[in-house]
């Protein structure tokens, strides 16, 4: 068996271009092998393993550059926005360090070049330049840009960017914004919609030529296919229709592109479900536990499990539910890696799981750091947005790989507690909605033993079926209030004395005694388990 290219510094920089990276200094030649991607803060000490690459934020000046080269260790390279501040000291700490220096372009967001390295690297078929391409599509999109002399991106069905070749530069700022964004902007996807571009280029099965407006640089594109299903697109950006013998090429070139990403689609496939079945065993716990977190490279101990759940994902349309909660998953995985490389993150059903290690911090042990796995939920939350509406409930502190059932057990509460209270965007831990928790497991027993109301309660409810009269709506009205009839007869929009009547009326036929705290207690209890 042949081992994996390895992701040399030199092959990502062939592929990303210099669009989005460029060498700034450079100790020879760029064979490194690329392990890693880390962000530089200057308030922690820096730990890079070797082959890593460093994003080094906020850091502009020369002497700034040299001090981190050598404390950058057996790293590949930094990545610095231009315009890099290269000087001889800097020059001679690369060749000493052996570390290259890159420039980012200052379009770009470090959020979006790490993005890019860490996709490039997942990728795990890189070639080494100047060989023989692997198949690989980002190889596949070079060699398109030398068949047809211009730009190429290869995209999926939602106008993803898969793989770009070199020389996007020389197309318009929409190609570079697309490129650096890994997606086709909203915007320009809408032109192309309201043009009819869209629909001519999705009806026809060869390469359709198209003239936008402004400065926008000309379109050649050709639809994707496996028989009757769109796989994706491949793009153009030209300045004339392609000639005959480049049109071909690019017709061509569509069916290499399908049965590469019928591949990809096959091999993705198949890790996700590796990756969802390991990490399903971990958070069953027992004998296997620790066999499947070795194959995944989580951490052992000091755990805590996130539940998250789209809360829109369209039911007419599985297909699309089902990528955008693989999307989704994927973005929590990339999301929890960027704060613990020790932790993972798979989809089992519907909801995306992680386990997250929580190092150990100064507040009060497990609750502290409870709260802390909610922040991180929710600052993901914060970051994905309106794109992926969510829930995300989080289990307790779980000491070791025995306790991450309990903590997964936890986390799936919580976010039971959420969906039932309809919110969205929301991130629970389990302590804070433990009570409503056990209501719910309560209301389970109820419902799986078909139990049903009993006493004031049930007299009440019959008497609202029967009469169509709202006496449980106020009693509840009541209750949350704690007796102010003023303030219960505002939240039901009724006279403070029609509200009296209505209480004293409940009372005559349920035979309920609102002073007695105990008969207030069994009816709120009968209220929230069984509902209205």
């Amino acid at each position: 068996m042949s081992s994996r290219p390895r992701a040399s510094l030199g092959r990502i920089l062939h592929d990303l271009g210099s669009t989005v990276l460029d060498v700034a200094a450079s100790p020879g030649d760029l064979d490194a092998e690329v392990t890693g991607v880390h962000i530089y803060d200057p308030l922690d000490e820096l730990l890079v393993p070797p082959g890593g690459i460093v994003l080094a934020v906020g850091i502009h000046r020369a002497e700034d550059i040299g001090a981190l080269l050598r404390s950058a260790g057996q790293a590949a390279g930094i990545v610095v926005k231009v315009p890099v501040d290269v000087d001889e000291l800097v020059r001679a700490a690369v060749a000493e360090t052996g570390v290259a220096v890159l420039g980012l372009t200052r379009a770009a967001s470090w959020a979006q070049v790490a993005a890019l390295l860490r996709s490039l690297l997942a990728e795990g078929e890189l070639a080494e330049p100047g060989e023989e391409p692997h198949g690989d599509l980002f190889s596949l999109a070079n060699a398109l840009c030398a068949l047809l002399d211009a730009p190429v991106t290869i995209e999926d069905r939602s106008s993803r960017v898969l793989a770009y070749s070199g020389r996007q530069d020389e197309a318009d700022a929409g190609r570079i914004e697309t490129v650096l964004g890994r997606q086709v902007p909203e915007r320009y996807q809408r032109m192309l919609d309201e043009r009819g571009l869209l629909k001519e280029l999705y009806q026809s099965r060869e390469p359709v030529y198209m003239e936008l407006p402004g400065d926008l640089t000309n379109r050649t594109a050709i639809v994707v296919r496996s028989g009757d299903e769109i796989l994706g697109s491949i793009w153009a950006a030209v300045h004339e229709p392609l000639t005959e013998q480049r049109h071909r090429a690019l017709a061509d070139a569509a069916k290499v592109v399908a049965l590469r990403l019928l591949r990809e689609r096959a091999g993705a496939d198949t890790q996700r479900r590796l990756r969802a079945d390991l990490l399903s065993t971990v958070l069953a716990g027992g004998s296997g536990a620790a066999e499947a977190a070795g194959r995944l490279g989580v951490a052992t101990q000091r755990l805590c499990v996130l539940a998250a759940q789209l809360t829109d994902t369209p039911e007419a349309d599985p297909a699309r539910g089902e990528s955008d909660r693989q999307r989704f998953c994927d973005a929590l995985a990339l999301h929890v890696a960027t704060i613990h490389p020790k932790a993972a993150a798979a989809l089992v059903g519907s909801v995306a799981y992680a386990v997250l290690p929580i190092t150990s911090g100064d507040g009060d042990g497990g609750a502290d750091e409870e709260a802390r796995a909610v922040r991180i939920a929710q600052d993901f939350l914060a970051r994905v947005g309106p794109r992926h509406p969510a829930n995300i409930g989080v289990g307790r502190l779980a000491a070791s790989l025995g306790q991450v059932a309990r903590s997964r057990a936890d986390a799936d509460r919580a976010l039971r507690v959420l969906r039932a209270r309809g919110t969205s965007g929301e991130a629970a831990g389990y302590t804070t909605v433990h009570f409503e928790s056990l209501l719910l497991q309560v209301a389970d027993v109820a419902s799986a033993e078909e139990q049903t109301p009993t006493g004031p309660y049930q007299r009440l409810l019959a008497h609202d079926q029967e009469h169509g009269s709202e006496l449980v709506a106020t009693l509840r009205a009541y209750l949350d209030a704690f007796g102010d009839v003023n303030l219960a007869s505002a939240r039901v929009h009724v006279h403070a004395n029609t509200f009296r009547y209505r209480l004293k009326r409940l009372v005559e036929i349920s035979g309920l005694d609102l002073a007695d705290p105990d008969a207030r207690l069994t009816v709120t209890l009968q209220m929230r388990i069984f509902g209205p």
